[in-house]
């Protein structure tokens, strides 16, 4: 990554466990680092507020954009508040928590404005290796996707994906390695309820997180 300390990187952002590894990740590792949010009509605002509060702590710049059109497309539980949300994934498709189109759309626009910034460098925080089942967190959508805004843009946006092949225990053991585990562990809100920290315990999110946590702190214990 040396190559890249004299870059700037923009930053997927939304506050949660993954995206706020992400993004002291990428301060790390570029220059200057800025964080894009996104309003897509979510279940709760907690987590547009929650993104600002945390990119002000880390004293990246932050903006948000509206891609509320997202939640009049195909219905899902994150958006729809009349659907019950699946605790697991059905056997014969997708949990109804998937938003589809979402990060491709998310990809676009954050292309789009890296574009008119002069910005090459991407980063997301999606993740092949523990998730919920959602196509368009494989790794092989993240390099089709990259090669896509490449010929559409005529530039050379690299993606990156820190997370891509962590489970979850794996990613708060990054969080520690970069000095901010108690900042991901108390302040970021991962839960599809709108609860910070721990979260409500009962959504895939918080199940997903919190059992990522337990291991993690049994393994750094021994």
């Amino acid at each position: 990554m040396e190559e890249y300390t004299n870059q700037d990187a923009l930053v997927l952002f939304s506050g949660g466990q993954d995206s706020t590894t992400c993004l002291y990740w990428a301060k790390h590792h570029f220059k200057h680092t800025y964080a894009l949010c996104f309003t897509y009509g979510q279940r709760h605002s907690q987590e547009v507020e929650n993104a600002r509060r945390i990119a002000g702590m880390a004293e990246t710049p932050f903006r948000v954009l509206d891609a509320s059109i997202i939640s009049h497309l195909a219905p899902n539980s994150l958006t729809d508040l009349t659907m019950r949300m699946d605790q697991e994934k059905p056997a014969d498709s997708y949990p109804n928590t998937f938003v589809p189109g979402r990060n491709l759309l998310f990809l676009t626009f954050a292309a789009t404005l890296a574009y008119a910034e002069g910005i090459r460098h991407l980063v997301t925080g999606v993740s092949e290796a523990d998730y919920s089942g959602y196509p368009d967190c494989r790794d092989t959508f993240i390099r089709s996707a990259n090669t896509t805004l490449n010929l559409a843009m005529d530039k050379q946006f690299v993606i990156h994906t820190p997370l891509m092949w962590r489970n979850k225990k794996q990613v708060w053991q990054l969080a520690d390695e970069l000095g901010v585990f108690e900042i991901v562990k108390n302040e970021t809100l991962t839960c599809y309820n709108g609860i910070l920290a721990e979260g409500c315990g009962h959504c895939p999110a918080c199940l997903l997180r919190n059992k990522g946590l337990e291991e993690y702190m049994a393994e750094r214990e021994r």
